[in-house]
Parts: C-alpha cells; sequence; structure tokens
C-alpha cells in the first residue's frame, strides 16, 4: 500500500503542479476570473491532499503493522481529490453550475481522510 500511496501522490502532486501552470498561462484569457479562482482552489486542494498521501505512504512504510484507519486515510485522500478538485476543474472549465453541488461529497472524503489518519496517529506506539 506504501508504495502505491506514494506512486499516486507523487502523480496527483504533479499533475496539480501542472494544472496550475496552465491555468496561469493557457486558460487567463480564456476563463473569467471566477472560474479562474474556482480551477485553482482545485488545484490547491490537490496538492495538499497529494502531499497528505505521501505522508501517508510514508507512516505505512514505518510501520510494522499496517492499520486499516491509516489504509482508510490513503484512499479517502484519493477519493476526495478525484471527487473535489475534479468536479471544481469541470465547473470552472464547462460553467455547469450543478458540478458546484458534488464538491462537498470531496469535502466530506478529505474529512473523513484526516480523521481516520488522527485515529490511526492516536493507535502508534
Amino acid at each position: 500500500m506504501a508504495k502505491f500511496f506514494l506512486l499516486i501522490g507523487s502523480i496527483l502532486a504533479g499533475l496539480s503542479v501542472a494544472g496550475g501552470a496552465f491555468a496561469t498561462h493557457a486558460l487567463k484569457n480564456q476563463l473569467s476570473d471566477r472560474s479562474l479562482e474556482i480551477f485553482e482552489t482545485g488545484t490547491k486542494y490537490q496538492m495538499y491532499h497529494a502531499l497528505a498521501l505521501i505522508l501517508v505512504a510514508l507512516l505505512l512504510k514505518s510501520q510494522e503493522n499496517t492499520p486499516i484507519t491509516m489504509v482508510s486515510a490513503g484512499y479517502a485522500f484519493i477519493i476526495g481529490i478525484l471527487i473535489f478538485s475534479g468536479s471544481l476543474y469541470a465547473l470552472s472549465l464547462t460553467g455547469i453550475k450543478w458540478l458546484g453541488a458534488i464538491a462537498p461529497i470531496g469535502g466530506a472524503a478529505f474529512l473523513i481522510g484526516w480523521l481516520s489518519l488522527a485515529i490511526a496517529a492516536w493507535g502508534m506506539e
């Protein structure tokens, strides 16, 4: 699991950098200021949680026993990125307003991830 989370976290972090650069350079004249702000929020949250996923990978690597809550945290961060950031990217690029209603589901996944990580930390020796 550690290798998988490290790989996915690294890819998602790199894609966040690429997405931010894309928004700054290619989309600046194509989108409204509000749409650019929404896109940038997606890239920020993607980066934060990609780094959290890398942290989970490193913690898993250091543990003799893999706590299920640590694994749950990793998956929750991935799901959160896909739903939260993905819906914000789609909203900013298409202008379809109902896509904004999906973002809180991804936000809930982020919260589940952080709660799972806290529970795993509580049980660490």
